[in-house]
């Protein structure tokens, strides 16, 4: 659930080059994660524009049911916090720092 299972797989170099995948929601932090993970495709029931945005310059392909201007929180209260983690983030290398940060705080992730 949420972006852990992907930023752990990011970490323990997990060779994802080339993998077509699909995801229910993808917000800016996810696209970030794909990017860094150098899949070639995805699509998503739910796609955030800041996601939208990052795989268009990225040119990964992507294709998705819904648009959404963000990604909310579970609460549906606010923004997603990994997705307001990464707003004003234009490179993957930073996302993932912010990202990983995030976690951390949330104490979703463990960093060794």
């Amino acid at each position: 659930r949420g972006v852990a299972p992907l930023l752990n797989w990011i970490l323990n170099s997990e060779n994802l080059e080339g993998f077509s995948c699909a995801d229910k929601v993808v917000g800016k932090a996810t696209a970030f994660l794909y990017v860094l993970a150098n899949v070639k495709e995805v699509y998503a029931m739910v796609i955030s524009e800041g996601a939208a945005d990052i795989f268009s310059k990225y040119d990964v392909t992507f294709s998705y049911e819904t648009l959404v201007k963000s990604i909310n929180n579970r609460t549906k209260t606010g923004m997603c916090p990994m997705e307001q983690a990464v707003l004003n983030i234009s490179l993957p290398e930073d996302a993932l720092n912010a990202i990983i940060k995030k976690q951390a705080e949330l104490k979703l992730f463990q960093t060794k």
